[in-house]
């Protein structure tokens, strides 16, 4: 392994640590958008103003490679469909009907999907500790949402919500597997770029359909803080590093980033909206590390 090989590989690693993190701010940004700017109009802007960020460090790379992006058009409209319409826009829209519980128990099931398809499609290298890994995090990313209290799967209840959610976690697995998939020119910063212009596109319509019809959203310092909040932490920043890793660690080692959500969002809910750490957090998180850590090993 050459050295800069080594030193992405590492970063690789590093990353399943930090991106979970970036895109917990997305929890916040969900919680306090209702009323304030539509759930289309969030997604829309989000991947606008990051598709802006982004080109700033990969303009050249594409205007010197323009020419493949016709051959490439195709992917980021149906990547760009699948990560910042659905699972931009439909998250937004079922968070306002449905618990939080609902939310991490459906996103629960993306890694295991993601590993089993990778394995059966990608010819992924998909072995016991790695199994064991995923299912060890799986378990921890339960006992956190469970609260610890594991009778109380049986009283969770599925409203039309949880549709809108299940649909995203079905298209964030087709994203993730697609990503690896599908071969690109270009890096994975300018790749994600034009995947976002291919999310706007297709984004358009349905925000402007929104706009007229449904929810309206207020233009204020609020929403354009909520919109700039999304695009830059959990849109550019959680994003790119997921290319990044997907690249180097393959789709279903990088898959079990997301367990660490509910962790994470259980520490940003304690540093800013006050709540409580509770025993239950520290034993999920003596499952979800060590299960992440033999997910991602060779």
């Amino acid at each position: 392994m050459t050295t800069s090989a080594a030193a992405e590989r590492r970063l690789a690693h590093a990353l399943i640590f930090i991106a979970p993190a970036l895109w917990s701010v997305n929890y916040l940004v969900a919680r306090w958008a209702p009323g304030v700017i539509a759930p289309h109009a969030l997604a829309l802007g989000r991947w606008g103003v990051a598709a802006l960020v982004l080109a700033l460090f990969c303009h050249r790379e594409i205007a010197a490679r323009r020419q493949f992006i016709r051959g490439e058009m195709l992917h980021f409209l149906v990547l760009g469909a699948l990560g910042m319409w659905v699972c931009g826009a439909f998250v937004y829209i079922g968070g306002r009907s449905t618990a939080a519980v609902n939310i991490g128990l459906l996103y629960a099931a993306s890694p295991v999907l993601i590993a089993l398809f990778s394995a059966m499609w990608l010819r992924e290298r998909f072995g016991v500790l790695q199994a064991l890994g995923v299912a060890l995090a799986l378990a921890g990313v339960l006992h956190v949402l469970v609260r610890g209290q594991w009778d109380t799967l049986a009283d969770v209840r599925l409203n039309p919500g949880d549709l809108w959610i299940a649909v995203a976690v079905v298209c964030w697995t087709a994203y993730s597997l697609l990503l690896r998939a599908w071969p690109s020119a270009f890096s994975p910063v300018a790749r994600l770029t034009l995947v976002a212009c291919g999310g706007i596109v297709v984004l358009l319509p349905f925000t402007l359909w929104e706009a007229l019809f449904w929810l309206p959203s207020e233009l204020s310092w609020r929403s354009a803080g909520l919109v700039l909040a999304a695009a830059l932490i959990p849109g550019a920043a959680a994003y790119g590093a997921y290319s990044i890793m997907q690249r180097t660690l393959g789709a279903a080692r990088v898959s079990v980033v997301l367990y660490l959500g509910p962790l994470y969002s259980a520490l940003i809910g304690w540093a800013v909206l006050g709540e409580r750490i509770e025993p239950f957090h520290a034993l999920g998180a003596l499952m979800i590390l060590p299960g992440i850590w033999l997910s991602s090993r060779h």
